[in-house]
């Protein structure tokens, strides 16, 4: 069985050496040491989110944080296409369940999209608000998937903002796909890039509407669709992000 993962602050494992003791503090330590009570002797993983990995055993709890010998230390690289979900924002938390299973499928980034059919609306506090309880749920998932990388929650977009960034992908040599059910082109024959992004445009409940698909098409974006069957915004992504996932040799590495 698989150590469990604790996640420590972005850069604070570089330094760290096989043979060092680490000692996990903060928010993970507690949970680690009080709430889970680890004992000595567990095996137990540490990442920093950037790929930094350091498999450890515990000597013992200090109070709130839990002492650990580092066994080994491991980068792992970055992938070369980094896989992105573009997820409409959509009632009943459907977003959030999208979000937390691409993320254990092993999705790279994640961005909210504010849709033109989206009943939910990000604006002002709110949208700080729901961008963290997004990054929670994505922090969660990374722990229960035992990654090593901690995919960012980016800004809300607009659909404007959405076929800029297209636009900049797709010049960079990267590819845009909108997931849509009318689509003659099948997920699993979209060309594949070389490097850089691979976005995944995921429609609220409501669909994506023409106009959007126009935009974001003229844009440089194209349209597939992932089967015979019509997927909710909360299945979508994460079953795109398999098949791509596989086809990209991801589920092939140990």
């Amino acid at each position: 069985m698989s150590a469990p993962v604790f996640v420590a602050p972005a850069g604070s494992l570089d330094a760290v050496r096989a043979g060092d003791e680490y000692v996990l503090t903060g928010p993970e330590g507690r949970h680690a040491a009080v709430v889970q009570r680890r004992g000595a002797g567990e095996r137990v993983d540490v990442v920093d989110g950037r790929g930094v990995r350091l498999a450890t055993t515990v000597v013992e709890a200090r109070g709130t944080d839990l002492a650990l010998q580092v066994q080994a230390v491991t980068r792992e690289p970055e992938p070369p296409v980094r896989l992105v979900l573009v997820q409409a924002l959509a009632k009943g938390d459907r977003d959030e369940m999208a979000i937390e299973a691409a993320t254990e499928v092993g999705v790279d980034a994640v961005v909210p999209w504010q849709a033109e059919r989206s009943v939910v609306v990000w604006r002002g506090q709110r949208a700080e608000k729901s961008r963290g309880r997004w990054g929670a749920t994505v922090t969660a998932a990374t722990k229960q998937a035992r990654r090593a990388f901690l995919p960012p929650v980016e800004q809300v977009l607009s659909t404007r903002a959405l076929a800029v960034r297209t636009a900049d992908v797709t010049a960079a040599g990267g590819v845009v796909v909108i997931l849509h059910e009318e689509s003659p082109l099948p997920l699993a024959d979209v060309p594949l890039p070389g490097g850089g992004e691979l976005l995944v445009v995921v429609g609220p409940e409501g669909g994506i509407g023409q106009a959007e698909v126009d935009l974001l098409t003229e844009a440089g974006a194209r349209t597939a669709r992932l089967g015979p069957h019509v997927l909710r915004t909360s299945t979508a992504g994460p079953v795109a992000l398999a098949v791509l996932s596989e086809r990209l040799g991801r589920w092939r590495e140990s």
